[in-house]
């Protein structure tokens, strides 16, 4: 029998930020790795992210962080402003480096799926394959966990549940949880060319409404913009238009990026999250990870960063030759509360997104407007969120060879 053939099998289920992560690391540490992805192909949707700096350590391990912090754009100042344009605070990138020791790195979700895929070994991701977890498999007894694709089952060592907030292996593993929840608002998100106009990055909050602008790298701009709204609500004519409705009076640069979107360029999503958390985020052999183990509201943007902490953090506790019950169980230990912690505070934070009446808004732009005495007050925010670091476990791609030499 060859090397390869005794290599324990991990079975990602979902290919977005937190699988490929998690997959990446999975195989750098010696394991052998197969993703299994519904979709047609890799491509996610048309939207951008900000790694933070926990996220982009989180990267060094295995070998991504400075390719993402090639691709920082912010060198000035930044912050919050009024949709009139007024700024309540300023942020000052280096500052932000100062205390997290990195940078905040937008790009776009496609160009993190790409590099993290070209880690890969050919043939490892396996798309327009439905999944099914048919066992979650018992380390204690030594039997293997099943996922039953369209062309059979496959018995792993190891199976990562990575599906999404609408994660079927969550309700497999946890039939008795509730469910994620609405959180009160929507979100849209485009991506489009630059103005003409050079702007400084900034996030805009108003009445129960939030705009945000963020140049990336490719000379792009992402924008994201959220509001109350009941859930299930759409636009009756098209995106576009709602958001034209909604945020065409705001201050610049926000009527000209909205003069640019086609309406089929906007994305929108009810957000949902998970307040109560799971009792575990493993069972048997298999694991949940991001959006399927701990769904948030985007008002921290910690989201994906927290799924590629999850995918780093489970590779570290689970060596390929290892007792996986209890590498399982360290995982759990570790992420639960973190997460568990940031869930709540995103919602924390997003009841005062949603905050409507004159004397509420008025409160929050002043307590907003105190960070103006330094950048500093406004960066606690992410204090013991970006400011975390990974287990010093850094995987080599030959890791596994040595091993099985």
């Amino acid at each position: 029998m060859d090397n390869r053939t005794a290599m324990p099998l991990a079975v990602v289920v979902g290919s977005g930020i937190g699988g490929l992560t998690a997959a990446v690391a999975l195989h750098r540490r010696g394991w052998r790795v197969t993703v299994l992805e519904r979709a047609a192909s890799l491509q996610p949707v048309g939207a951008g992210i900000g790694l933070a700096p926990n996220a982009l350590r989180a990267l060094d391990v295995i070998g991504l962080g400075d390719e993402i912090r090639a691709l920082a754009t912010w060198q000035g100042d930044g912050g919050m402003r009024t949709p009139g344009g007024r700024w309540l605070s300023r942020t000052d990138a280096q500052a932000a480096v100062a205390r997290f020791g990195d940078p905040l790195v937008p790009v776009h979700r496609a160009t993190l799926i790409d590099a993290l895929a070209s880690r890969l070994p050919d043939g490892a991701v396996r798309t327009a394959t439905r999944a099914t977890l048919t066992d979650p498999g018992c380390p204690a007894t030594g039997r293997r966990a099943v996922v039953t694709t369209p062309d059979g089952d496959i018995e792993a060592d190891l199976v990562v549940g990575a599906d999404g907030i609408n994660s079927a292996l969550r309700p497999t593993l946890f039939p008795a949880h509730p469910r994620p929840a609405y959180a009160g608002f929507t979100t849209w998100r485009v991506v489009i060319p630059a103005p003409d106009r050079p702007f400084a990055p900034h996030e805009t909050w108003g009445r129960g409404a939030l705009w945000g602008t963020q140049p990336l790298k490719d000379g792009r701009v992402y924008a994201y913009a959220a509001a109350g709204a009941p859930a299930g609500a759409h636009a009756p004519d098209d995106e576009r238009a709602e958001l034209t409705r909604r945020f065409g009076t705001w201050h610049d640069p926000i009527p000209a990026i909205l003069a640019a979107v086609a309406p089929d360029q906007v994305l929108r999503h009810d957000v949902h999250h998970l307040t109560t958390p799971l009792p575990a985020f493993h069972r048997g052999r298999t694991a949940l990870l991001g959006d399927a183990a701990h769904p948030m509201a985007p008002t921290l943007g910690q989201g994906g960063n927290q799924a590629i902490e999850d995918g780093i953090v489970l590779a570290h506790h689970l060596s390929p030759h290892g007792d996986v019950g209890a590498g399982l169980a360290a995982y759990s230990a570790v992420r639960v509360p973190r997460t568990t912690g940031i869930v709540r505070k995103s919602a924390r934070v997003a009841r005062l997104l949603t905050l409507t009446s004159a004397p509420a808004v008025a409160l929050r732009e002043t307590v907003m407007t105190l960070s103006r005495f330094g950048p500093g007050l406004a960066l606690r925010t992410f204090d013991g969120i970006a400011d975390w670091r990974p287990p010093q476990h850094t995987y080599s791609d030959r890791a596994h060879q040595r091993d099985d030499a």
